[in-house]
């Protein structure tokens, strides 16, 4: 019995996979003690905790106390002199035009900002020894101060992290409480100010974390769990949990990201290797590429960022994909203009929209599917509560009286302007990366991603729409496909032209043989480990890089002249043009796996029922500009493997809704996902 659990903002999923096939759960998440919600899933689908094998577990933990300003009281301890690097961060904000720009406030004040007498080369030599005696003074004053919270970011750490060790050595002996992170546990990058943030941001939710994982440890034991618990990271894998306190920033994207990589696993099994994966949930959209099989990781991550904030960076390998503040929950409102906005406010599920009738005084895109006849009453929350069509009402006079209109007629525009914000993310992982949509297929998945998926992939002219089976619970299906990962990153810069590609290949020998080490420490088995290698390429001049996976074996002449002909590649794709200039490889890194035994997705089973066995009723559903039609309503219980029609038509069940707009082909499957066909045959 492989169980996993996703906390996500509004609801909290579990997915159970064993002899008797897929069972899952949805309950409400319950902040901010997050971990109730994952016990309610737990009590709500009757199973018994110490029947599980495994249990994996997704958490918003730590983004939440990133952007609710919610983590610990944090102190910052670096080289003297560069005390103020947190504050002068980078001057490209986004809008260079704007005169009443304010740069975001730091995480740690200046008076929390510590300075020790020490200093490295930029190669790692030592130019002034470390000066530990004045850390007397300092953790005195931060003892004095009840912080919670130390992180240490010395300069030229990354290279070598002798004196960072050092300081944390004699902090953890003067307060032997303390939570301290040194930046070369969590960064071994270069740029200071970055490995700086990182460094701050992982120490500011490390008591959070470890007190979070703590109680969900503790809890699960007490009701008959045996395994130790894995905690889903942002790379797209798991890890221990004492991985995972070792460097707790990596959970900034936790649920995320494990439905993009169980979306690369069910194109793998479909033989659809190229795919734009859209996760729509109760708060926000989450869009990720699939490009040959394989999600795209970046450390190029940052929270807050936005046209107008520069936000906060963090260098930690995480699935490069766009989050936006627009889901089920997401808040139409008219701004002092008289134009209307969804999102980025979100009704969340307590109160939740309006017609959940719990307090919710605002319309929500939830309300208006549900006004426009996409959503079946009968099966408003799972079929546990009618929906409160007072409120509703009430919610959509508010604004009609603003706007003029029906609340039809608002409704539809809340869905357009929902669906607008979503394809400008849809466009920022693939066309803004040098990828044409038109060769990909969307795979729609989250509570909400289905009902909009059609409309969406209409606009970005992609070959078809997919709705994998259990699509509402997905991303918590994505975590028992999720090998265990750790990533490990180094910054050393070689000129590929004139390097020996021997060094070259003994480095990443030497990175491996320690991340396997580090592996093997935190629980993971030597036998279960396999690596893979990447390199951080850029042509000579430049400042940032790309990404370029290496092929196993020895690396050689031969293997290094590959890499750079993929190099080329890569930049023309995404920049449009090449350069003679020699390439630099900036970063090595390596990707430990640990192997896991997965419960291969199981072909559905076929009864010889027909299409009107499955054909349930019809409704009148609003489609926006393609009309109001008599909607065929189709119950994905009873569908099968083969069988097919044409809409208009809406598929549903408990926890998901499939809106099809007329004139488009539907089918299912072997093992139940839904295809839908936007152009072409399929």
């Amino acid at each position: 019995m492989r169980v996993a659990t996703d906390v996500g903002g509004t609801f909290t999923d579990l997915v159970c996979v064993d002899a008797n096939g897929v069972r899952t759960v949805k309950a409400d998440t319950t902040p901010p003690n997050f971990e109730q919600g994952v016990l309610n899933a737990i009590d709500k689908s009757d199973l018994d905790a110490a029947q599980f094998d495994y249990f994996a577990h997704g958490t918003t933990v730590v983004i939440n106390a990133l952007l609710s300003r919610k983590g610990s009281k944090t102190a910052l301890i670096t080289t003297r002199g560069f005390r103020d690097v947190l504050e002068i961060a980078r001057g490209n904000r986004p809008d260079l035009f704007n005169i009443a720009f304010e740069k975001p406030a730091p995480f740690v004040p200046r008076y929390l900002r510590h300075e020790v007498t020490e200093r490295l080369s930029y190669d790692g030599e030592v130019s002034t020894p470390v000066q530990l005696q004045e850390l007397d003074e300092i953790v005195a004053h931060l003892r004095a101060e009840q912080v919670e919270a130390i992180a240490i970011c010395l300069l030229h750490g990354y290279v070598n992290p002798i004196h960072e060790q050092q300081i944390k050595q004699r902090v953890l002996e003067l307060w032997p409480q303390a939570a301290v992170i040194a930046s070369h546990e969590v960064c071994r990058e270069w740029r200071e100010y970055e490995r700086t943030s990182t460094t701050v941001l992982s120490a500011y939710v490390l008591p959070i974390t470890n007190r979070y994982l703590g109680r969900l440890e503790s809890h699960l034991h007490e009701k008959g769990l045996k395994p130790s618990p894995f905690i889903m990271q942002s790379n797209g894998g798991v890890a221990t949990v004492k991985g995972t306190l070792a460097d707790p920033i990596t959970l900034v994207e936790s649920g995320p990201a494990s439905g993009m990589l169980g979306a690369a696993s069910i194109g793998q099994i479909i033989g659809e290797e190229n795919l734009i994966a859209l996760d729509i949930g109760g708060t926000t959209a989450k869009c990720a590429l699939i490009h040959e099989g394989k999600a795209q990781i970046t450390t190029e991550y940052r929270i807050e960022w936005d046209r107008e904030n520069p936000g906060y960076p963090i260098r930690t390998p995480v699935v490069d994909l766009v989050e936006i503040g627009n889901g089920g929950g997401s808040i139409a409102w008219i701004d002092e203009g008289n134009r209307m906005h969804v999102g980025p406010q979100s009704a969340g599920s307590s109160p939740g929209p309006a017609a959940y009738g719990r307090g919710g005084d605002n319309a929500t895109t939830t309300d208006a599917n549900l006004l426009l006849g996409r959503i079946n009453p009968e099966l408003f929350l799972g079929g546990e509560q009618k929906p409160d069509w007072n409120s509703l009402y009430n919610a959509f006079d508010k604004l009609a009286q603003q706007l003029g209109g029906s609340h039809e007629e608002v409704a539809r525009g809340v869905i357009r302007i929902a669906n607008a914000n979503m394809v400008n993310a849809l466009k920022l992982v693939s066309l803004n990366r040098g990828y044409d949509p038109r060769d990909f297929s969307l795979i729609a998945f989250g509570g909400g991603g289905a009902m909009h998926a059609v409309a969406l992939a209409e606009e970005l002219k992609v070959k078809k729409v997919i709705v994998p089976v259990n699509a509402s619970v997905f991303s918590a299906w994505g975590m028992l496909m999720s090998d265990l990962r750790r990533d490990f990153l180094q910054t050393s810069v070689e000129n590929l032209k004139e390097c020996d590609p021997a060094t070259v290949d003994s480095r990443y020998n030497d990175i491996a043989c320690a991340a396997q080490q580090q592996c093997e420490n935190e629980g993971i088995q030597r036998e279960q480990m396999y690596v893979e290698r990447y390199a951080d390429m850029r042509y000579l001049g430049q400042e940032h890089t790309i990404k370029i996976p290496l092929a196993d074996g020895n690396i050689d002449q031969q293997a290094l002249k590959v890499a750079c002909q993929e190099f080329h590649r890569a930049h023309e794709r995404e920049y449009c043009f090449t350069l003679d200039n020699p390439i630099e490889l900036v970063n090595y890194h390596v990707v430990v796996f640990g192997k896991i035994e997965k419960q291969p997705l199981v072909e559905k089973a076929t009864t010889g029922a027909s299409l009107e066995d499955a054909r349930k009723a019809v409704r009148k559903v609003d489609f926006d500009d393609q009309g109001i039609h008599e909607a065929d309503i189709y119950d994905l219980a009873r569908l099968e493997p083969g069988m097919s029609f044409v809409g208009p038509a809406i598929i549903e069940d408990a926890t998901n809704t499939i809106v099809i707009t007329p004139h488009k082909q539907v089918r299912m499957d072997a093992y139940g996902n839904i295809h839908i066909l936007i152009e072409g045959q399929d």
